[in-house]
């Protein structure tokens, strides 16, 4: 499994990238920080809310947007989750396994596009994400009683 930056290197990268850090945006690297999963927006929100009542739910996604975008931040989309964030887990280029059961995610330092090649011509790629989304050897030797359940019809 991968390990999250330090509320410290969250806070250094918002500095460098030009970004003010404020009372709210150290409280939100310091949730991601000591969050063990993936984190709703909704979620977030809720739990900035608690310290700060007059904070917009907007406010909290435009900060998660920001902060993805600077590399603070990972951003998933899970096919029945929607879009979670995580504090980003590494300092060099990776991708991701993650296991739809549990959440867990495991680093790949593969990375196919070395193996796509160039785009259509005139095509310049900025960038990219790639996950493979599956079940870990633990949720699969260990069920969830519902999953057994669906196994059983299926």
């Amino acid at each position: 499994m991968s390990e999250s930056i330090t509320t410290e290197e969250m806070l250094r990268k918002m500095s460098t990238g030009g970004l003010r850090v404020t009372e709210q945006r150290k409280s939100l690297a310091q949730l991601f920080a000591e969050a063990s999963g993936y984190l709703t927006p909704k979620d977030v929100y809720e739990s900035m809310r608690q310290k700060y009542p007059g904070v917009s739910f907007d406010t909290v996604y435009r900060n998660l947007r920001i902060l993805s975008e600077m590399g603070v931040l990972e951003q998933f989309y899970f096919l029945e989750g929607g879009l979670k964030f995580k504090a980003n887990c590494q300092h060099h280029h990776h991708h991701h396994l993650i296991c739809t059961q549990c959440e867990k995610t495991f680093s790949m330092d593969f990375c196919p596009m070395t193996h796509l090649g160039e785009g259509p011509e005139g095509f310049q790629i900025s960038g990219h994400r790639f996950e493979i989304y599956g079940t870990c050897k633990e949720c699969r030797e260990n069920p969830a009683p519902e999953e057994e359940e669906r196994e059983r019809h299926d």
